[in-house]
């Protein structure tokens, strides 16, 4: 097991992927039976080498009622052990890590949100919201958009706002 680290009442154990399933049954045969969440963040950066996400497992001990985060990072190429066997709970959230991210999780598991057809992981940060291609965005204007301040040097679009490349937006092709 790893040292862990403790920062506002949080237990965190970052681990070794090749320790995670070996790390979460010893915190289950421990007392934490109760299976609180499973998520992933995308640690990565658009268009970056090498996709990395972090995977954050947290659970209870009833008894204690103090809760344990596991912790740990995976490539496109790493499999995520599944921990299922311990906490049924996890099974769904598996199920939504290996759709939404891409995360691959041993025994593959079937769709859960989205059809069949789907292309992509819709909360990576790679992928784009064709939406914001046909409709602009609602909220406040980008400082420098509203000609009230000096232009911007370096504009960048928000995330999820493809390049140019997909074609004009919205607002531009109704001013034109």
């Amino acid at each position: 097991m790893t040292t862990p680290k403790t920062a506002f009442g949080q237990t965190i154990h970052h681990v070794e992927l090749a320790g995670w399933l070996a790390t979460a049954t010893e915190h289950h045969g421990n007392g934490c039976v109760m299976f609180d969440w499973l998520g992933v963040e995308d640690a990565g950066r658009p268009g970056a080498a090498g996709q990395r996400h972090a995977v954050f497992l947290h659970v209870i001990n009833p008894q204690t009622r103090e809760g344990v985060m596991l912790r740990t990072e995976i490539s496109e190429t790493d499999a995520l052990p599944s921990v299922a066997h311990l906490w049924k709970g996890a099974l769904w959230h598996e199920r939504e890590a290996a759709e939404m991210f891409g995360v691959t999780v041993d025994g593959e598991p079937e769709h859960l949100l989205l059809p069949d057809s789907f292309q992509g992981h819709p909360l990576r940060k790679d992928f784009v919201l064709a939406s914001r291609v046909v409709r602009p965005w609602p909220g406040a204007l980008e400082p420098g958009e509203d000609n009230t301040s000096a232009p911007s040097r370096r504009r960048t679009a928000p995330p999820g706002v493809p390049d140019p490349s997909w074609g004009p937006r919205r607002e531009e092709e109704s001013t034109s």
